[in-house]
């Protein structure tokens, strides 16, 4: 097998970095949606309209 170039390696490591990243801002996204929707849940049900 022959050796990676330093560019090569920087490459599959910059990617890998990347799809790291995007998997944590998923993660970020979706948790402060639910914690929205959390909060207009507990807060339309703390109101009494009538």
């Amino acid at each position: 097998m022959r050796e990676l170039s330093a560019e090569a390696r920087l490459h599959l490591y910059a990617r890998s970095l990347s799809r790291r990243t995007g998997t944590g801002i998923h993660i970020a996204a979706l948790c402060g949606a639910l914690a929205i929707i959390v909060g207009v849940v507990f807060g339309t049900l703390s109101v009494h309209p009538f």
